[in-house]
């Protein structure tokens, strides 16, 4: 039988099914739905869920989830791989947990900083004792193009892609994007240097929507893994359920 991993978003949901620690089948669906969801269980002959979600959900899908024979639903109070150094662990994000476990399954043994750059970008440290230390939180490339258009009387919406324009934007749209997609390059590869400096060997891994755009751009050696979260949920799920069965 195999694993279900689920991560649902504030625009979507994505999940993957894994047989052991090789992901096998994912999807991302706009509207999840209790139907769909035991459909595809019951094609992927799945036999444990794991669930983490932003979100509060509907009666029918957590009756069918709870109905299984071994589902968790990551929560502050989840048992992880990891270790949690963080003050707020019940403010702590599941995806940037679920993303510092994946780093840790990809990298045991090593200083990992991880990378998620989606709507917002978030950098976190895992020491290469397997404990979760912290990092920043930002804007994303399109959170920080849509505030300047937002917050500004005259200044106009552009959008993110294509290559970068020169480092002297020659035109309103050239510095915007300067702003918006060379800024949040220019923040990570900072930070990368820092983290680099205080953590020996350090791996630099980056996940996200626009992991692409990072990885086109950063010029030092990085590891992109686009299903980090979910790599890592199945990680957590695993560990659950042989604390479960007893092992």
């Amino acid at each position: 039988m195999t694993n279900l991993a689920i991560d649902i978003g504030n625009t979507r949901t994505k999940i993957a099914v894994f047989d052991g620690d090789e992901l096998v089948h994912s999807e991302a669906w706009e509207v999840l739905t209790a139907d769909a969801l035991q459909k595809l269980a019951y094609n992927q002959n799945t036999g444990k869920i794991i669930l983490s979600s932003v979100a509060k959900q509907s009666e029918d899908i957590l009756t069918f989830l709870r109905s299984q024979p071994l589902f968790f639903e990551l929560t502050t109070e989840t048992p992880l791989p990891i270790g949690i150094q963080y003050k707020t662990p019940q403010t702590l994000g599941k995806d940037r947990v679920a993303a510092a476990v994946g780093a840790w399954h990809f990298h045991p043994g090593e200083n990992c900083l991880v990378v998620d750059a989606g709507t917002c970008i978030k950098m976190d440290v895992v020491s290469a004792r397997g404990e979760f230390l912290g990092g920043n939180i930002s804007p994303g490339i399109e959170m920080r193009l849509k505030a300047m258009h937002h917050f500004t009387a005259r200044l106009p919406l552009v959008n993110q892609g294509g290559a970068l324009p020169d480092m002297l934007g020659d035109s309103t749209e050239n510095a915007l994007r300067n702003g918006g997609e060379l800024g949040a390059l220019l923040e990570v590869e900072g930070f990368i240097r820092r983290c680099q400096r205080k953590f020996r060997g350090l791996n630099t891994v980056l996940t996200g929507g626009d992991a692409d755009f990072f990885v086109k751009n950063i010029k030092t050696k990085i590891f992109a893994h686009q299903n980090l979260v979910l790599h890592g949920l199945n990680q957590i799920l695993k560990h659950n359920a042989k604390l479960f069965e007893g092992f």
